[in-house]
């Protein structure tokens, strides 16, 4: 009760030193104006290099176009591919400012070169089959003996995949083995392949192919680091752009493309 009085007394307080505000500027020969507020102008330039995870490549384009508009000197130039082919170019000197993997294994390998990595999304793994699903895949268990495409084992999402297929004891002869997750689902929805393991993300929006969410995917999931590399030929902003995705509004977007939090 006595919280409540507090609020109501102060309510009536500010309303009423409002009103002689009021009352005040009706006196005087002019009602005071509220200073115009002033937006800081972005001291950032140059060109920015985010190599990322194939998985981030929409939602990244769209976190790059925000960040641009708030910093207009800044040009980001986005490298999307496996996260393992390009943890191998960044350790062999490859020219990026920003690293983000598709888990935190791929992180690691580049903990020499990467400031204070920190989570900023997660995903999961579905089924993706063509429009019409033509090889009546339904389970992990059907991909056994479907024409199945997964990614590579050193990619995260071949590693995920080869985590959920176990426990699902589901052994699995892939046609073909690819480097990044955009690989698979280009294949499957070519109807190159019957079915392929993707994550969530990818097939938001898509109408070329089908989704199939398998038992067990909650239990296989891959956590998504970020970080300002060591020898970045623009570390401002490369900080300012990791700061962005782990910002609120960073986060809203990537929430629109489908990834959960981190």
């Amino acid at each position: 009760m006595n919280r409540t009085f507090r609020r109501s007394a102060t309510a009536l307080l500010a309303a009423a030193a409002l009103a002689l505000t009021g009352c005040a500027g009706a006196a005087g020969s002019a009602p005071s104006t509220s200073p115009t507020e002033t937006t800081m102008e972005s001291t950032l330039s140059g060109e920015l290099t985010v190599y990322a995870a194939a998985s981030l490549s929409g939602a990244f384009d769209a976190i790059a176009e925000k960040f641009t508009a708030e910093n207009p000197d800044v040009m980001v130039s986005p490298v999307y591919d496996g996260s393992s082919t390009l943890v191998t170019q960044i350790l062999e000197g490859a020219p990026a400012d920003v690293f983000a993997s598709a888990d935190e294994a791929n992180m690691d390998k580049a903990k020499d070169a990467a400031i204070d990595p920190a989570l900023f999304a997660s995903n999961t793994l579905v089924i993706a089959v063509p429009a019409g699903n033509p090889g009546e895949v339904k389970t992990l268990a059907d991909l056994a003996d479907a024409t199945t495409v997964l990614c590579a084992p050193e990619v995260p999402c071949g590693a995920a995949s080869a985590k959920l297929l176990t426990a699902a004891g589901v052994t699995v002869e892939a046609a073909s083995l690819e480097q990044n997750v955009t690989a698979v689902l280009t294949k499957v929805a070519a109807s190159e392949a019957d079915a392929g393991l993707v994550y969530a993300t990818d097939v938001v929006g898509r109408d070329d192919v089908e989704v199939i969410v398998p038992e067990g995917a909650e239990d296989v999931v891959n956590h998504y680091p970020i970080a300002a590399l060591a020898d970045a030929a623009n570390p401002d902003a490369a900080a300012a752009f990791v700061a962005f995705v782990l910002s609120p509004v960073g986060q809203k977007i990537l929430a629109d493309f489908g990834f959960g939090k981190p």
